[in-house]
């Protein structure tokens, strides 16, 4: 089966995530904040650009899956995540806060498919179960890893940068949400993957 044909869409999507990094630079509510937003997001981006020229390339909808978190990221850095005008969802749904953040955590998980296909493509795993759990795990131990990232930057930076990046907007569990909402999105870009690819031969 042929998973990774040529094809334009990361080079497209790559241009586009170049062009909304250097507009969303332009001013942002808090340059601290855009930092720290933009640091490990831009580094995920050249990480791979780096595999893509290596010839470690995913198909065009892991590109996708993945780019969704880049632009919404950066988004959220321009504005702070609280701020970004995401006023319809809200309203539509009568949420007492702006969810934008917990969508962007949502994404994140999206990243599975693309840890899926690189354990397929690599023969890394045996079977069909752990080509589903290994990247769910993988997801969660970096939300876990994010938080405690944001934990650290509000501690020692402190300001309004901190409370920005921390995005807490007052909920005590704001944490233990962000984390749930990264493994949900994990475990539905996984389970995308073995339905995609439902037929893939697997001891």
């Amino acid at each position: 089966m042929n998973f990774f044909k040529t094809d334009t869409t990361a080079k497209i999507l790559f241009v586009l995530y170049i062009i909304l990094f250097v507009v969303c630079a332009i001013n942002p509510y808090d340059r601290a904040d855009w930092w720290a937003e933009n640091v490990p997001i831009s580094a995920i981006a050249i990480a791979l650009a780096v595999m893509y020229a290596k010839g470690i390339k995913f198909s065009p909808l892991s590109y996708i899956l993945m780019s969704v978190l880049l632009f919404m990221h950066t988004i959220g850095g321009y504005y702070t995540f609280e701020r970004v005008p995401f006023g319809f969802v809200t309203n539509l749904f009568g949420f007492e806060r702006n969810h934008y953040d917990r969508v962007a955590h949502f994404t994140v998980g999206f990243y599975a498919y693309a840890i899926a296909e690189l354990l397929y493509m690599k023969q890394l795993v045996k079977n069909k179960i752990m080509l589903f759990l290994f990247p769910v795990f993988a997801i969660g131990f970096v939300a876990m890893g994010y938080e405690l990232i944001e934990w650290i930057f509000a501690i020692t930076n402190g300001g309004s940068a901190g409370i920005a990046f921390l995005g807490s907007q007052g909920d005590i569990w704001d944490a233990q949400k962000d984390m749930l909402a990264d493994t949900l999105g994990a475990i539905f870009a996984a389970s995308l993957f073995l339905w995609r690819y439902r037929k893939i031969k697997m001891s």
